[in-house]
């Protein structure tokens, strides 16, 4: 059984930043929350930098592709862009993580620009986005 966990005492989103190799310091005004299977953390997704009636952005990291099922997808973005009211949502992807680029796209994101040399190692970064009209997660109002 999966469980939504909130983050109360900032645990998931270091453990998020740790997974990715990123400082939580980099991180502005985190909502977090971790997703555990069989009391085991297997993935994390932050809320940061969050204008309400406006944007946000994810910083998304797991172990274990399983926790990325239809419930917690429509949980996750019902509160993104129901809740907080966020007209989009906006994710950074380096560009040699082939693997992250494929899922987030999956999801419906859409390539949005290049950030040349943007990682403290010089890798170049997709931003990728995904307006509330576009998203297939949740229900139309």
């Amino acid at each position: 059984m999966y469980k939504i966990l909130p983050d109360i005492n900032g645990d998931i989103a270091k453990w998020v930043c740790k997974g990715l190799g990123e400082s939580l310091n980099s991180i502005n005004s985190p909502l977090t929350f971790g997703f555990s299977f069989r009391n085991r953390m297997v993935g994390g997704l932050i809320f940061h930098n969050i204008r309400p009636h406006r944007d946000v952005w994810w910083t998304i990291y797991s172990t274990d592709k399983t926790w990325c099922n239809k419930s917690t997808l429509t949980q996750m973005f019902t509160l993104a862009f129901k809740d907080l009211d966020c007209q989009r949502i906006s994710i950074l992807v380096s560009k040699s993580n082939r693997h992250c680029l494929r899922f987030v796209r999956r999801l419906g994101f859409h390539v949005e620009g290049l950030l040349r040399s943007f990682r403290d190692n010089g890798e170049d970064c997709f931003i990728l986005g995904m307006l509330k009209e576009e998203c297939p997660w949740i229900k139309k109002d």
